[in-house]
């Protein structure tokens, strides 16, 4: 038996690993259409690779993925962030996980898990080859022809398409022809760019814990945030766009953004403790006596905003000037204006469409033989090693299922 696996990528060798393993008489190909491997893991994690999340409740582990929620929820019954954890470490790459719950090896450096998987591969004989497109897949009796670009066929068995996700439709064209419905790809995990806003002068300033509110999508979330040189970023930055990602495309990236800075504050209680403060204070100065835990700068800043001098005592503080100051800690708003994504982590909300693939073994429900794993499916999580854990998932389901003959 003959297994093409189209995709160089995390779920490409990981489905080619355990398809491999599976079948000790099966002969593995890897096509890569670039000349470069494992491109995604290598820059993850700012290059130390976050290949998972410290998730083990497999309802909750399915809650980070906006898109493949109850499709992943039976798939990781078969293979979950333990087995993650087992296989890597079972091959010599230990583990650590950080106060958010990532999880990276603990040599922090990408390289060991690229090592790993060649490692394998290289073990189980299976061959790789690169700058080699896909233009077109014919489904044979029992096989297909693969048909690249530089006119090379090659026939198989068994596919299994892990090409990752295309950032426009007509990437997925060849897969289309198929019968597959696609859905249409949308950025997902970006940042937000404020252009029109002096709160980018703070960049590099974070919040532990602050909230987003995003009133015309109706969408809120609480995490950490930080500033940077062309707007905000962080987990929870970065988890809203995942969640709100179409809606967020079909308004054009433009919206309103409400910023609370101070998380576990209600609007009164915060405008009553400031208020309680000036009367038992008056003779301080608020910047000797201010409740609220803040980066210094930061708090300059809203203090500006609110036309508050700080070297003034409570006492000149007028009851109005404590009204702004509130809703700048509770909800300063902010004009975004466009994303940023990084090329490299680019991440895609849309591809093949879940209900044309049974998760059972990651087989098209449309050609028989045709398997397929990773972000080329309508499949993203939010950012901090879900989407690793998808691919290894789904690699390894579609991958052993494959193999069986």
């Amino acid at each position: 038996m003959k297994i093409i696996v189209i995709g160089g990528g995390a779920a490409g060798f990981f489905s080619a690993i355990h398809a491999a393993s599976t079948n000790k008489d099966a002969e593995v190909v890897i096509l890569e259409k670039t000349s470069k491997l494992l491109q995604k893991v290598k820059v993850s994690g700012g290059g130390r690779c976050n290949l998972a999340h410290s998730c083990f409740d497999l309802k909750q582990l399915s809650l980070a993925y906006p898109r493949g929620e109850k499709h992943l929820k039976s798939a990781f019954s078969k293979f979950m962030t333990t087995d993650t954890i087992n296989w890597f470490e079972s091959r010599k790459v230990k583990l650590k996980t950080e106060s958010d719950g990532r999880m990276f090896p603990t040599s922090d450096n990408s390289e060991t898990v690229i090592n790993c998987l060649m490692s394998e591969a290289k073990k189980l004989k299976i061959e790789i080859e690169l700058n080699k497109e896909v233009k077109r897949i014919e489904p044979l009796d029992g096989g297909f022809k693969i048909h690249l670009a530089d006119g090379e066929i090659i026939e198989c068995q068994k596919t299994i398409i892990t090409a990752g996700g295309g950032q426009k439709l007509e990437n997925y064209s060849w897969i289309k022809s198929l019968g597959h419905e696609i859905i249409e790809p949308v950025p997902s995990l970006f940042t937000f760019n404020i252009p029109d806003s002096d709160v980018i002068n703070l960049s590099g300033i974070s919040v532990e814990s602050a909230r987003i509110k995003i009133p015309e999508l109706k969408t809120e979330l609480s995490g950490p945030v930080l500033i940077t040189h062309w707007g905000l970023s962080g987990p929870v930055v970065l988890k809203l766009s995942s969640i709100a990602a179409r809606l967020m495309t079909e308004i054009n990236y433009d919206f309103t953004i409400q910023i609370g800075w101070i998380n576990n504050k209600k609007e009164d209680a915060c405008r009553t403790e400031l208020m309680n403060i000036k009367a038992a204070n008056p003779n301080k100065t608020v910047k000797n006596l201010f409740p609220f835990k803040l980066p210094v700068r930061l708090l300059d800043y809203l203090f500006l905003k609110s036309k508050i001098d700080q070297k003034k005592n409570w006492a000149e503080i007028s009851k109005e000037q404590i009204t702004t100051l509130t809703q700048n800690l509770l909800f300063d708003a902010y004009q975004v204006k466009g994303k940023t994504t990084f090329k490299e982590e680019f991440v895609t909300c849309g591809g093949v469409g879940l209900n044309d693939v049974d998760f059972k073994n990651m087989q098209s429900r449309k050609v028989k033989g045709l398997h397929f794993a990773g972000e080329v499916l309508d499949i993203d999580g939010f950012t901090g090693g879900f989407n690793f854990q998808a691919a290894w998932t789904t690699g390894f389901i579609a991958g052993t299922s494959a193999a069986k003959v």
